[in-house]
Order: C-alpha cells, then structure tokens, then sequence
C-alpha cells in the first residue's frame, strides 16, 4: 500500500504518467510500451515499470517469453487516471499516446521482427 503523496510523486515523472495511462487502458509489454512512447531505451521504461511496480501502482505477469504489466487494483489511481484521459484533448502528448495504443500489436510483432533480424 502507498501514501497519496507516493501517488503524486509518481504522476509528476511524464513518461510514469503516460506509462500509468496506457496501462489503465491495456495491460502491455516493455516493448509495446516502449514504440507506443517513441522511446529510444528499452531500460528507461524498463526503470520506470520496476519503480511503479516497486511502489505497488503496477503489476507484472510473464505469458510465453513477454511479460506484461497492468495497473494495480486501486481506486484513486484508476479515478486520477480516468479523469486525465477523459480531458486528454488537454494533453497533447497523452493524446498522440492513445492514438498509437491503438497499435499496440502491431508494434509488439514489429519489434519481434526487429530483434530477429539483429540475431540474423
């Protein structure tokens, strides 16, 4: 369990908030999460996903050789969260997040395709 200053501390990183965003819309790998949020470094969101599981807003679960992270059960953060995507036309950043989760597989499978290609 955490404090409600954890919460805010935690929200006030973006690239947390915007992790925490799209998981309270989908549970999703490192590597969706990381094309999803145009990020160069596997290992920062790698950071930022053990910082928030650490803390307890985030949950992993290995399926095959992927694991995947989803929020915690919990009703602040899920009340914070829907109020920040319900006014994400505010956020432009969000915003284009929420966008591209759309294509959240298809970044999974493209970067499967990419590090076969690097074993190659």
């Amino acid at each position: 369990m955490y404090k409600l200053t954890d919460l805010f501390k935690v929200l006030s990183d973006e690239t947390r908030l915007r992790i925490l965003v799209l998981l309270y819309n989908k549970e999703l790998c490192v590597c969706q999460l990381q094309g999803i949020l145009e990020e160069d470094s596997q290992p920062k969101i790698s950071k930022h996903l053990a910082k928030l599981r650490d803390m307890g807003f985030v949950k992993d679960e290995r399926k095959e050789k992927f694991i995947y992270y989803y929020l915690s059960d919990n009703y602040m953060i899920e009340y914070v969260l829907k109020n920040i995507i319900e006014n994400s036309n505010e956020y432009e950043v969000i915003k284009d997040d929420l966008v591209r989760l759309k294509y959240a597989d298809e970044i999974k499978q493209r970067k499967i395709c990419e590090n076969k290609n690097k074993d190659i």
